[in-house]
């Protein structure tokens, strides 16, 4: 029988190239490994410097980071105000909304400082917050909205965790906003002008790539501690995805729309805001979208800068191993995420399928209802709650708790299958975790970059070559290598077990809808539940070191292997199955001969956000007694020292940036092989 290759048509299959240029890879490749293996063997006597780099021949990038910022913040100065005095201004400016926002969800209004403080005001009540946010709900997307918005809600308050939700939702109320406008008026800027697009890309990159932990002690020196530092960390960290999809969405505007603009006249800044931004508003709205889930998946981190809320109680259980608690407070952040997530995504849709009405006398004459009931329900519920306290807070009486329950599911399985976990734990460790790391360490940081330059050379031209190797040469001369291979054997181990389970599971549920909507689920959970939860489980269960570390990441970052691999299988052209079912194919050979061959370059792109993940995660792992760039970045936030965290954070971005570049390449290169288009 021959093989379905065959019936691949000519737009799909390109013929390999031949020639020297093919072969001369090859030769290069070879020679290239052959010294690789026998300098990593025969190397280490004769030139120590390229296994371990010298003191003295690494750059103090460390120390000068450190003496920058300590100059920015002691000295550096405007002529009439300081550098300090410009950044504590700003914080000023965000503190002040941020202190109304607190009052009317959480604290009330207060006269006062400290413990003297006193009342005056109460803030709305839980049952008014519930019922204006299931009235939005009902505005953008009708009855079924509004009642899982409420429900959502209705949890936080049930379950005890009404005020820390409130004080979340309060810097989330600000940082949201700021962070879209910041992000929109830079798109906006790269949309204009290329160069300033050239030069926000890698910028975005950074900051996209950069652990959050790193930039946090720079922001404690500029901000002070408390909840204003911990929005500003929040709005740097959720601004990349929003300029970015801003950019796209201006790009995309079809030219007739330009055309229109120009025809009737328009400005430059009415060409702008009057047409370009309304008809990308579809687009926008995704940002808009990001930003909301990046700031929720920000707050257990900006809890330890003074933000308090959900993240200070997940932070908290964390650390007491309050497994239950922990839970708890992390599902309550994933019900503020639905909530928010669903209402964002219903008026976006809104706005697209009303926006010739918005502005006219029928849309204000259709919202002005939706306000007067809100403002005559947070007075109606204000006076009552004076009278009758379990309308103004939820009644304790009435909160339920199953933190008690999850912590005897963990104290139950440690009972009953300690030694069968042990085991898992030893085997892997022993066979695959620790052999693995010895090998990574053992190898001449001078022989692995000159491989990633040539396998950038080989996957995308001499740019991408040139890029990976110095990104790899500034990680060794800056005392970072062992610590990055160690990153790099955890990450690795991670998203080798992430991509086990993942693909296989979105290979059995792709084309089986009911069982694809229940997995869907399953990962949407996955991603939004805070990465610190995951800590918890893995701890109780493996106690601290890499393997708990490992479990946790995994578990992180399984979600985009299901996800991108599932949409690779539905992607497949059904004429091709067709044409192998045909032939006398069976099953497997479809899947493995046909399927899985097309689908490969959204496989790749799983595999590079898993890869994502796997390094945004193992920041976190640092609490769990990982020793990697992770912990370097964490301890630097204990002691405060900036140059240290910066350069321990790049060097994660590095690993980050090379590894993107190297697997877009790739993809690239399958899609161009295989004759798929973008």
């Amino acid at each position: 029988m021959s093989s379905p290759d065959t019936y691949l048509s000519s737009a799909q299959k390109t013929p390999r190239r031949k020639g020297w240029t093919f072969t001369a890879w090859h030769g290069i490749w070879l020679v290239a490994l052959l010294a690789f293996s026998l300098f990593w063997i025969y190397g280490k006597p004769l030139a120590r410097w390229a296994f371990s780099v010298p003191r003295d021949m690494q750059i103090p990038f460390r120390r000068w980071i450190s003496s920058f910022m300590k100059w920015l913040v002691e000295e550096a100065s405007f002529g009439v105000f300081t550098f300090t005095e410009f950044t504590r201004f700003i914080a000023a400016v965000i503190e002040f909304p941020y202190k109304i926002a607190l009052s009317l969800l959480s604290t009330g209004f207060l006269q006062g400082q400290g413990s003297d403080a006193v009342q005056i005001l109460p803030p709305i009540s839980w049952i008014a917050v519930i019922a204006i946010f299931a009235m939005i709900g009902y505005f953008a997307g009708g009855r079924r909205l509004a009642v899982l918005v409420g429900a959502c809600f209705g949890f936080l308050a049930l379950f005890g965790q009404w005020n820390n939700a409130m004080v979340t939702l309060a810097s989330i109320l600000i940082a949201v906003p700021l962070g879209i406008a910041g992000g929109l008026m830079a798109g906006i800027a790269g949309y204009r002008w290329k160069w300033f697009a050239l030069v926000l890309q890698p910028i975005l990159d950074l900051m996209q790539t950069v652990p959050v932990f790193a930039y946090l002690v720079p922001i404690l020196f500029l901000f002070g501690f408390g909840p204003t530092a911990a929005v500003v960390a929040t709005i740097i960290y959720a601004l990349p995805p929003m300029t970015r999809i801003a950019m796209l969405a201006l790009r995309q505007v079809p030219d007739e729309i330009h055309d229109l603009g120009r025809m009737v006249g328009c400005t430059r800044a009415q060409m702008t805001w009057r047409v370009l931004v309304p008809s990308a508003m579809q687009g926008l709205m995704v940002g808009v979208n990001q930003v909301i889930m990046l700031a929720l998946n920000m707050v257990i981190i900006a809890s330890m800068i003074g933000a308090g809320g959900l993240g200070y109680e997940v932070l908290t259980a964390l650390r007491r191993l309050d497994i239950g608690r922990g839970i708890e407070a992390g599902l309550a952040i994933v019900a503020l995420a639905i909530a928010l997530d669903r209402l964002s995504q219903a008026l976006a849709t809104r706005s697209r399928a009303h926006r010739q009405e918005e502005g006219g006398e029928g849309s204000l004459v259709k919202r002005n209802p939706y306000t007067a009931a809100s403002i005559a329900l947070v007075l109606a519920t204000g006076v009552i709650g004076l009278l009758i306290p379990g309308v103004q807070t939820y009644p304790e009486a009435l909160q339920v708790s199953t933190g008690t329950f999850w912590s005897e599911v963990v104290k139950w399985i440690n009972i009953n299958f300690f030694d069968e976990l042990e085991a898992v734990k030893n085997a892997l460790l022993l066979n695959v975790m620790i052999p693995f790391k010895r090998f990574l360490l053992g190898l001449p940081w001078l022989g692995v970059t000159v491989l990633l330059g040539l396998l950038g050379t080989a996957l995308g031209g001499w740019r991408l070559g040139l890029l990976v190797s110095v990104l790899a040469f500034l990680i060794a001369i800056t005392g970072q290598w062992p610590k990055a291979m160690v990153t790099v054997y955890l990450c690795g181990i991670s998203v080798v077990l992430a991509c086990l389970i993942g693909v296989p599971i979105a290979v059995l549920t792709a084309e089986r809808a009911r069982l694809w909507r229940w997995v869907e689920v399953v990962i949407d959970t996955l991603q939004t539940l805070p990465s610190f939860v995951y800590l918890m489980p893995a701890v109780m269960l493996f106690r601290v070191g890499d393997f708990t570390a490992t479990i946790a990441v995994v578990a992180y970052a399984v979600a985009p292997a299901i996800r991108y691999t599932a949409h690779g299988l539905r992607q497949v052209d059904p004429h091709l199955v067709e044409a192998g079912t045909a032939a006398g194919c069976t099953p497997f050979q479809l899947l493995t001969k046909i399927k899985l061959k097309l689908a490969l370059p959204e496989i790749m792109l799983g595999l590079n956000q898993t890869i994502m993940l796997a390094l945004s995660m193992l920041v976190i792992t640092a609490l769990v007694g990982t020793r990697d760039l992770g912990q370097e970045v964490y301890i630097a936030l204990t002691k405060a020292d900036t140059g240290r965290g910066i350069v321990a954070g790049l060097s994660v971005a590095f690993i980050a940036i090379i590894a993107d570049r190297l697997i877009s390449a790739g993809a690239e290169r399958v899609r161009t092989r295989l004759g798929l288009k973008r």
